[in-house]
Protein backbone atom coordinates (compact mmCIF):
# COMPACT_ATOMS: atom_id res chain seq x y z
CA UNK A 1 0.00 0.00 0.00
CA UNK A 2 2.85 2.38 0.83
CA UNK A 3 3.98 2.67 -2.78
CA UNK A 4 0.59 3.22 -4.39
CA UNK A 5 0.48 6.47 -6.32
CA UNK A 6 -1.93 9.14 -5.13
CA UNK A 7 -1.30 11.48 -8.05
CA UNK A 8 -1.75 8.99 -10.84
CA UNK A 9 -2.81 11.91 -13.08
CA UNK A 10 0.34 13.97 -12.61
CA UNK A 11 0.83 14.30 -16.38
CA UNK A 12 1.26 18.02 -16.75
CA UNK A 13 -1.87 18.46 -18.79
CA UNK A 14 -3.78 17.33 -15.74
CA UNK A 15 -2.48 19.53 -15.12
CA UNK A 16 0.65 21.99 -2.45
CA UNK A 17 -2.11 27.11 1.38
CA UNK A 18 -4.22 29.21 3.38
CA UNK A 19 -7.92 28.52 3.62
CA UNK A 20 -11.03 30.19 5.03
CA UNK A 21 -13.75 28.22 6.80
CA UNK A 22 -16.33 30.92 6.14
CA UNK A 23 -18.53 30.05 3.17
CA UNK A 24 -19.02 33.77 2.57
CA UNK A 25 -15.36 34.02 1.55
CA UNK A 26 -15.66 31.62 -1.35
CA UNK A 27 -13.78 32.68 -4.46
CA UNK A 28 -15.75 34.93 -6.82
CA UNK A 29 -16.46 33.09 -10.08
CA UNK A 30 -13.51 33.81 -12.39
CA UNK A 31 -13.72 35.51 -15.74
CA UNK A 32 -13.63 33.48 -18.94
CA UNK A 33 -10.30 31.95 -19.96
CA UNK A 34 -9.25 31.25 -16.40
CA UNK A 35 -6.94 28.55 -17.77
CA UNK A 36 -5.30 30.86 -20.36
CA UNK A 37 -6.56 28.79 -23.28
CA UNK A 38 -5.09 30.78 -26.16
CA UNK A 39 -3.03 29.44 -29.04
CA UNK A 40 0.59 30.52 -28.57
CA UNK A 41 0.58 30.49 -24.77
CA UNK A 42 3.43 28.53 -23.19
CA UNK A 43 4.68 27.40 -19.78
CA UNK A 44 7.88 25.84 -18.45
CA UNK A 45 7.85 23.74 -15.29
CA UNK A 46 10.73 22.28 -13.25
CA UNK A 47 10.42 19.10 -11.18
CA UNK A 48 11.86 18.77 -7.68
CA UNK A 49 12.30 15.53 -5.71
CA UNK A 50 12.21 15.22 -1.92
CA UNK A 51 15.52 14.15 -0.35
CA UNK A 52 15.03 12.18 2.88
CA UNK A 53 18.56 12.99 4.03
CA UNK A 54 18.43 16.78 3.64
CA UNK A 55 14.63 17.04 4.01
CA UNK A 56 14.69 19.46 1.08
CA UNK A 57 13.43 19.33 -2.49
CA UNK A 58 16.25 19.02 -5.00
CA UNK A 59 16.10 19.94 -8.69
CA UNK A 60 15.75 16.73 -10.73
CA UNK A 61 16.75 18.36 -14.00
CA UNK A 62 13.43 17.25 -15.48
CA UNK A 63 11.73 20.05 -17.42
CA UNK A 64 8.19 20.07 -18.81
CA UNK A 65 7.70 22.61 -21.61
CA UNK A 66 4.02 23.12 -22.42
CA UNK A 67 2.45 25.12 -25.23
CA UNK A 68 -0.90 25.50 -26.98
CA UNK A 69 -0.25 24.84 -30.64
CA UNK A 70 -3.68 24.61 -32.26
CA UNK A 71 -7.44 24.18 -31.82
CA UNK A 72 -9.58 21.24 -32.82
CA UNK A 73 -13.33 20.63 -33.07
CA UNK A 74 -14.48 17.47 -31.30
CA UNK A 75 -18.21 16.68 -31.46
CA UNK A 76 -19.03 20.35 -31.77
CA UNK A 77 -16.78 21.48 -28.92
CA UNK A 78 -13.68 23.65 -29.40
CA UNK A 79 -10.63 22.03 -27.81
CA UNK A 80 -7.13 23.46 -27.46
CA UNK A 81 -4.27 21.26 -28.51
CA UNK A 82 -1.48 21.16 -25.93
CA UNK A 83 2.04 20.02 -26.74
CA UNK A 84 4.25 18.86 -23.87
CA UNK A 85 7.96 18.29 -24.36
CA UNK A 86 9.69 16.66 -21.41
CA UNK A 87 13.48 16.51 -21.15
CA UNK A 88 15.95 15.42 -18.48
CA UNK A 89 14.19 12.27 -17.31
CA UNK A 90 16.63 9.68 -18.59
CA UNK A 91 16.46 7.99 -15.16
CA UNK A 92 12.66 7.66 -15.44
CA UNK A 93 12.07 9.25 -12.05
CA UNK A 94 8.79 8.18 -10.47
CA UNK A 95 6.02 10.79 -10.88
CA UNK A 96 7.99 12.76 -13.46
CA UNK A 97 6.73 12.67 -17.03
CA UNK A 98 8.56 10.52 -19.56
CA UNK A 99 10.92 12.22 -21.98
CA UNK A 100 9.54 13.12 -25.38
CA UNK A 101 6.74 14.96 -27.11
CA UNK A 102 3.12 14.39 -26.10
CA UNK A 103 -0.20 15.98 -27.12
CA UNK A 104 -3.53 16.43 -25.36
CA UNK A 105 -6.84 18.21 -26.00
CA UNK A 106 -8.47 20.39 -23.33
CA UNK A 107 -11.37 22.84 -23.17
CA UNK A 108 -13.09 25.01 -20.57
CA UNK A 109 -16.77 24.70 -19.73
CA UNK A 110 -18.45 26.62 -16.88
CA UNK A 111 -15.18 26.83 -14.94
CA UNK A 112 -14.20 23.22 -15.55
CA UNK A 113 -11.09 22.14 -17.44
CA UNK A 114 -12.20 19.11 -19.46
CA UNK A 115 -10.18 16.60 -21.48
CA UNK A 116 -11.24 14.91 -24.71
CA UNK A 117 -12.75 12.00 -22.76
CA UNK A 118 -15.14 14.40 -21.04
CA UNK A 119 -13.47 14.05 -17.62
CA UNK A 120 -13.04 17.11 -15.41
CA UNK A 121 -9.36 17.73 -14.86
CA UNK A 122 -9.79 20.79 -12.61
CA UNK A 123 -12.65 22.99 -11.46
CA UNK A 124 -12.47 26.57 -10.28
CA UNK A 125 -15.97 26.90 -8.80
CA UNK A 126 -17.31 23.53 -7.62
CA UNK A 127 -16.44 22.85 -3.97
CA UNK A 128 -18.04 19.40 -3.84
CA UNK A 129 -15.84 16.35 -3.39
CA UNK A 130 -15.14 14.64 -6.73
CA UNK A 131 -14.42 10.94 -7.16
CA UNK A 132 -11.36 10.53 -9.41
CA UNK A 133 -10.93 6.76 -9.46
CA UNK A 134 -12.06 3.69 -7.53
CA UNK A 135 -9.73 0.83 -6.58
CA UNK A 136 -10.01 -2.32 -4.46
CA UNK A 137 -7.72 -0.83 -1.83
CA UNK A 138 -9.62 2.48 -1.77
CA UNK A 139 -10.59 5.48 -3.86
CA UNK A 140 -9.00 8.79 -4.84
CA UNK A 141 -10.90 12.04 -4.47
CA UNK A 142 -10.33 15.71 -5.16
CA UNK A 143 -11.86 18.80 -3.53
CA UNK A 144 -11.50 22.49 -4.36
CA UNK A 145 -10.73 24.39 -1.15
CA UNK A 146 -12.30 27.68 -0.11
CA UNK A 147 -10.26 30.88 -0.34
CA UNK A 148 -7.13 32.06 -2.15
CA UNK A 149 -3.46 31.28 -1.52
CA UNK A 150 -0.35 33.28 -2.35
CA UNK A 151 2.05 30.87 -4.06
CA UNK A 152 5.68 31.80 -4.70
CA UNK A 153 7.52 29.97 -7.47
CA UNK A 154 10.42 30.78 -9.77
CA UNK A 155 8.08 32.58 -12.17
CA UNK A 156 6.77 34.94 -9.47
CA UNK A 157 4.09 35.28 -6.80
CA UNK A 158 0.54 34.28 -7.76
CA UNK A 159 -2.85 34.48 -6.11
CA UNK A 160 -4.08 30.95 -6.64
CA UNK A 161 -6.87 28.55 -5.82
CA UNK A 162 -6.03 25.12 -4.45
CA UNK A 163 -7.53 21.73 -5.21
CA UNK A 164 -6.56 18.87 -2.90
CA UNK A 165 -6.28 15.22 -3.92
CA UNK A 166 -6.35 12.41 -1.37
CA UNK A 167 -7.30 8.76 -0.92
CA UNK A 168 -9.67 6.91 1.38
CA UNK A 169 -9.95 3.26 2.31
CA UNK A 170 -13.12 1.29 1.40
CA UNK A 171 -14.28 2.08 4.95
CA UNK A 172 -13.87 5.80 4.33
CA UNK A 173 -10.72 6.27 6.39
CA UNK A 174 -8.28 8.81 4.88
CA UNK A 175 -4.73 7.84 3.97
CA UNK A 176 -1.78 10.11 4.78
CA UNK A 177 -1.01 11.30 1.27
CA UNK A 178 -2.24 14.72 0.20
CA UNK A 179 -1.52 16.49 -3.09
CA UNK A 180 -2.14 20.09 -4.10
CA UNK A 181 -2.91 21.68 -7.46
CA UNK A 182 -2.65 25.48 -7.55
CA UNK A 183 -4.08 27.45 -10.46
CA UNK A 184 -4.01 31.22 -10.98
CA UNK A 185 -6.71 33.06 -12.93
CA UNK A 186 -5.53 33.83 -16.45
CA UNK A 187 -2.22 31.98 -16.00
CA UNK A 188 -3.08 28.33 -15.36
CA UNK A 189 -1.19 25.76 -13.33
CA UNK A 190 1.34 27.29 -10.93
CA UNK A 191 2.36 24.40 -8.69
CA UNK A 192 1.43 20.78 -8.09
CA UNK A 193 2.66 17.78 -6.14
CA UNK A 194 2.70 14.00 -6.41
CA UNK A 195 2.59 11.58 -3.48
CA UNK A 196 2.23 7.97 -2.49
CA UNK A 197 -1.08 7.43 -0.67
CA UNK A 198 0.49 6.46 2.66
CA UNK A 199 3.31 9.03 2.82
CA UNK A 200 2.79 12.46 4.35
CA UNK A 201 5.48 14.22 2.29
CA UNK A 202 5.01 14.57 -1.48
CA UNK A 203 7.66 12.77 -3.50
CA UNK A 204 7.72 15.28 -6.36
CA UNK A 205 6.68 18.91 -6.59
CA UNK A 206 6.52 20.86 -9.84
CA UNK A 207 6.76 24.64 -10.03
CA UNK A 208 6.19 27.14 -12.81
CA UNK A 209 9.60 28.42 -13.90
CA UNK A 210 8.56 30.78 -16.74
CA UNK A 211 5.60 31.48 -18.98
CA UNK A 212 4.40 33.51 -21.94
CA UNK A 213 0.70 34.43 -21.94
CA UNK A 214 -1.21 36.17 -24.72
CA UNK A 215 -4.72 37.46 -24.00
Amino acid sequence: MKRISLSFLIIIFSFSCSESDDAENQTTPPEANFYALTVGNSWVYKNYKYDDNTENYEDTGVIDSLSIVDTQDVSGHLYYKFRRLTTGNEEQITFCNSNGEHFKLLRENEGNLINEDGAIQFTNNDFDERLIVENQWGSIYETLTVGDSLITVEAGVFTSINSERYAKSPEGEPFNGLDHFYYADGVGLIYDSASFVNETTPSIIRRLDSYNIQY
